[in-house]
């Protein structure tokens, strides 16, 4: 009899088993034909006038190879995190972006770059800012939020941990590119010419001469620039961070930032990019978030976690959350740039308020588009 009860004892509890399970393997699934990844790779006066065709097939090429490999980590069963790291290491290795290898040049003549990650299950973060010697700032990112007790490390601090981390350290002369070295120097240039012009126009500027050089001033492009391709390294008008959010088979969001901050920018400036809440945001509840643009009126107007609350208070879907944030609130306070997103459900926005944004996404069947300009 004891025999018996244990042998139905047995049969019950792996039955029990059996159904937990199938239960577990069935819920792994129901996000599979979800799967999403979204990439940006900066906004701002990017258009067909503005835009060789070299230019464009050599940034949707870049694009596209960003969108496969993180793709196809989603495909084998990564996670939200390794695709996103994934797809940010091929921008980050191209001199097309504002990120890692094509990072702008600071005023000291310096490449200071910045990063971020966010995941939406458990909320934690990580990131960088202001490295100089960090080959992929996005991965020492995700070493942050993995192997540390903290959210944000900065400078000589972060590097020292990177090394200690296995992380590649490079020369600073690794990030050196012809195109963002004369960038800043032509920045440099119009600086200079828009003192001039305060000295002479404003002070004394009444007579005729001054009001001559006045109007001179105002007929120039305010770019500075003397050709297309140089106007799509300037940064200002042109806002270079990278980007990416994505939705794996597990239904987990995340999102990654990284950029190499603003031609000319002085005094250790730090953008939106690393700052948690405002250029990078991700929640399982609500949606991921990556943005792109001008980061002093992305971190005071909290744009990535804005679009989020709207969608956790006011109940209010991704597209429209997105567009509320970046197409009326912040073109109201004079923010320009855009933002990419996903939700739980493979949901995508991609607003901007800018003339154009290297966008692109994949969703579960293989499906994608790339797109750079407004029309």
């Amino acid at each position: 009899m004891k025999a018996s009860l244990k042998l139905l004892l047995m049969k019950t509890l792996s039955l029990a088993l059996l159904i937990t399970l199938s239960c577990i393997s069935a819920f792994a699934q129901d996000f599979s034909d979800k799967i999403t990844l979204v990439i940006h790779g900066g906004a701002g006066t990017i258009t067909r006038a503005n835009m060789s065709p070299e230019r464009e097939k050599a940034y949707r090429e870049a694009m596209n190879n960003a969108l496969e490999k993180g793709y196809d980590v989603l495909k084998k069963g990564g996670t939200s995190v390794q695709a996103v790291e994934a797809a940010i290491h091929v921008m980050e290795d191209s001199p097309l972006f504002n990120a890692g290898k094509g990072a702008v040049f600071t005023n000291e003549g310096k490449n200071e770059l910045d990063a971020a990650i966010m995941e939406g299950k458990t909320l934690k973060a990580g990131a960088v800012a202001g490295v100089t010697t960090i080959k992929n700032p996005i991965s020492a990112a995700i070493a942050v939020m993995d192997q540390s007790v903290h959210v944000m490390m900065a400078g000589k601090g972060a590097e020292q941990f990177a090394k200690e981390k296995g992380l590649e350290i490079v020369d600073p002369s690794y990030f050196y590119t012809e195109a963002r070295y004369k960038a800043l120097q032509r920045a440099k240039e119009e600086e200079k010419t828009e003192l001039d012009h305060d000295a002479k126009g404003e002070k004394g500027g009444k007579g005729e001469k001054g009001g001559k050089e006045e109007r001179e001033i105002k007929k120039r492009p305010k770019t500075g620039f003397r050709s297309a391709e140089d106007l799509i390294f300037m940064e200002g008008r042109k806002f270079g961070t990278v980007g990416c959010v994505a939705l794996d088979k597990y239904g987990n969001l995340a999102a990654g930032t990284s950029t190499g901050g603003m031609t000319n920018k002085k005094y250790g400036r730090i953008g939106d990019a690393p700052i948690i809440g405002a250029g990078t945001y991700a929640n399982n509840a609500t949606c991921a978030v990556s943005a792109t643009g001008h980061g002093e009126y992305f971190i005071r107007s909290v744009v990535a976690h804005d679009i989020s609350a709207l969608m956790e208070y006011k109940g209010i879907n991704l597209v429209d959350a997105a567009n509320e944030v970046v197409m009326n609130k912040l073109v109201e306070r004079g923010g320009e740039g855009g933002v990419i997103a996903v939700d739980r459900n493979g949901n995508i926005a991609m607003p901007f308020n800018s003339e154009g944004m290297y966008r692109g996404y994949i969703k579960g069947d293989g499906k994608r588009e790339i797109l750079i300009y407004k029309d």
